[in-house]
């Protein structure tokens, strides 16, 4: 049985040429337990050093990296799946945006649908990193359809999720995109069926404010945050009320 503490200590001093020979095997041969997220750092850290020196080209990547960040990303143990999560907008960013398209872009959808909400989190602020490393337009080609698209997901858990990411997505998007966009959708989901969708829905039109222009918010957040103000749950109201006293704030402005 093998020393994961001994081994995570061997890998820091590891040579260039047996990393890139041995990386997919190392990753998955050890990555059974926590100890994954030190040993994947090392790993990452020491591959994005070598292509910043032009030691090893992105195809000797692909070949050794991505496997096992794939397998990984599926494990069981949801501290694996969130490491690999950390390191996408920092393996995206060496790798351009061609070999992160073909590549990663499925699993970045994959986790907003995970089973544990610190994944979601983490899946939710990824794509916002993402939107901020490759601009505006390449998000609205390659994130925000595919984000969009899951607020109709039968499970209302994974769709907080997509409300959480369109909040975060948004000031990265800017106000028209936003207005287009991602306000349609949120107001939308005000006529869910489940409280707990509604008032998040109140909470993201509030992080919407201070992003669009003021007749936005007078003409399309006010309406809807006035009917949610007036629903039969009580959390509902109470977000929603919250939310209209921030509108009442910029009005004033």
């Amino acid at each position: 049985m093998f020393d994961k503490s001994l081994t995570v200590c061997c890998l820091a001093v590891l040579s260039c040429s047996f990393l890139t020979a041995n990386l997919a095997i190392l990753v998955i041969c050890f990555a059974g337990g926590l100890e994954a997220l030190q040993i994947l750092s090392m790993l990452v850290n020491s591959f994005i050093v070598y292509l910043s020196l032009q030691v090893i080209g992105i195809d000797l990547l692909s070949q050794s990296l991505l496997p096992a960040i794939v397998e990984l990303a599926e494990d069981r143990h949801w501290r694996v799946r969130l490491a690999i999560i950390e390191y996408i907008p920092l393996l995206a960013s060496q790798l351009g945006v061609g070999f992160f398209d073909d590549k990663l872009g499925a699993l970045c959808m994959q986790w907003l649908k995970d089973k544990v909400y610190s994944i979601r989190d983490a899946a939710a602020n990824n794509v916002k990193r993402l939107a901020e490393e490759f601009g505006p337009d390449w998000a609205m080609q390659h994130i925000v359809p595919q984000v969009l698209d899951m607020i109709n997901n039968p499970h209302y858990l994974h769709r907080m999720t997509i409300l959480h990411s369109i909040s975060l997505l948004a000031p990265v998007m800017g106000s028209d995109i936003t207005c287009s966009k991602l306000l349609p959708v949120v107001i939308n989901a005000s006529k869910d069926r489940v409280p707990n969708i509604k008032f998040n829905v109140a909470k993201v039109l509030q992080s919407l404010i201070p992003i669009v222009d003021q007749s936005v918010v007078e003409k399309k957040i006010r309406p809807c945050l006035v009917e949610l103000s007036e629903d039969p749950d009580v959390d509902v109201r109470f977000f929603a009320s919250q939310a209209l006293e921030s509108s009442n704030q910029v009005m004033m402005s």
